[in-house]
């Protein structure tokens, strides 16, 4: 079987049909990356080392690999023994012509196994490669581990998440990854972009640390730092631009999410809780002395609050069209009505053959989400339908390549 048919296939007429990734990295940043370019009818590559494949799997639920399951959908998994010539032979092959190459080594490891920006010149010239790391590719740092954790730590997220009397408090997801991920797929298409039609067109390196898009979507901490000489403080679920803005508890226990920066949901806001005269009360009249009185304003609101279980809140709130809502977990979230008529979320089947739910596409083209092609693939699933062989190359120790750290 022609490999290109077999794969690129599947991407129908999505806007990426026939877009060719090869994606050699590890665990969510790079596997976010080729996502988001996957669904978009992309044929993508994953090359797994052999028999433990990319860590990802490694992060299960009940035996199963979620993670996996969830950001590997509509790609491909080749076996490749890197340390073999024969591999790295394949593997050359997939490259030459390939559209977009995607790793996240620790830098210097791509030039070790002889794929230097020269060597993948002389091989592919129109070639994107998208380089992830911690810091960056040179400086001081570039060797340096660069795990999300570390990232999100360093960059002010978590100095300015949580509560001022806690300590601070790390995301409970792969933050730093993800927006690094989303931030590759849109660099990555922008220099392909480029490259179409270029007569002299030479490979395009693209430099991504995890740092720098995290701390770019924190707001103007710096200007704010210079302009005030104070760092933004832990402030819990408030906001350090307006307010009133919180998590507020129902009668029942519930919490409900309030945004009323704007005047005039804060005017209707006041003339529901019984304090008509808000705006006019020197306290809360301007942003600045809202922020300055937040206490009070958020006493004021939460004392009107507590006397209302959460469908009294959120009826409340709806006839007044204030911008409020309940604080859901995923239990909600699956029986909410919003997810089953936006058909967000769609049976997957495992390699394993169980079924269960995971996000779809997050956005429409012309009204239609991009569909599930394929569920993520079992490890070495597609080795034969790319180069004729099950299994990968016996590991003969072969100095042929350098086995990527």
């Amino acid at each position: 079987m022609n490999p290109q048919n077999h794969s690129s296939a599947r991407g129908g007429t999505q806007p990426l049909s026939g877009v060719k990734v090869v994606d050699l990295s590890r665990l969510v940043s790079g596997n976010m990356l080729t996502h988001v370019l996957a669904d978009l009818g992309a044929t993508v590559i994953k090359v797994e080392p052999p028999r433990k494949g990319d860590e990802l799997r490694a992060w299960q639920r009940e035996g199963m690999s979620t993670y996996w399951l969830a950001y590997s959908r509509n790609k491909d998994s080749v076996e490749l023994n890197l340390r073999t010539g024969d591999d790295m032979a394949r593997l050359t092959g997939l490259l030459a012509d390939a559209d977009i190459l995607v790793e996240n080594f620790r830098p210097g490891t791509l030039e070790r196994m002889g794929l230097g920006k020269d060597r993948l010149n002389a091989l592919n010239p129109k070639l994107v490669v998208v380089r992830i790391s911690g810091w960056g590719q040179t400086g001081q740092f570039a060797s340096k581990g660069g795990f999300g954790s570390l990232i999100e730590a360093m960059s002010g997220f978590a100095a300015m998440n949580g509560f001022a009397d806690l300590p601070p408090v790390l995301p409970p997801f792969a933050m730093a990854d993800s927006v690094a991920g989303i931030y590759g797929a849109a660099l990555a298409l922008a220099a392909l972009h480029g490259q179409r039609g270029n007569a002299n067109a030479s490979v395009q390196e693209i430099d991504l640390s995890l740092f720098e898009p995290l701390f770019s979507i924190l707001g103007p901490q710096a200007a704010e730092f210079q302009l005030t000489g104070k760092s933004t403080p832990r402030s819990g679920s408030r906001s350090p631009t307006h307010a009133p803005r919180n998590v507020y508890k129902t009668r029942d226990e519930k919490w409900v999410a309030l945004s009323a920066g704007m005047e005039g949901t804060l005017a209707r806001l006041f003339e529901g809780i019984g304090y008509p005269q808000g705006l006019q009360d020197p306290r809360f009249s301007s942003h600045e002395a809202r922020l300055k009185n937040i206490d009070a304003l958020d006493a004021l609101i939460q004392g009107h609050i507590t006397q209302l279980t959460l469908p009294e809140a959120l009826e409340f709130f709806a006839v007044r069209d204030i911008t409020a809502g309940p604080v859901c977990d995923i239990a909600d979230l699956l029986e909410h009505p919003y997810i089953a008529e936006s058909q967000l979320l769609v049976d997957q089947v495992a390699p394993d053959g169980r079924t269960v739910s995971v996000h779809a596409a997050p956005y429409r083209i012309n009204g239609q989400r991009p569909p599930i092609r394929r569920g993520a693939p079992a490890l070495g699933q597609d080795n034969t339908a790319w180069f004729g062989a099950a299994k990968p190359s016996a590991d003969t120790g072969s100095a042929a390549a350098a086995q990527p750290t």
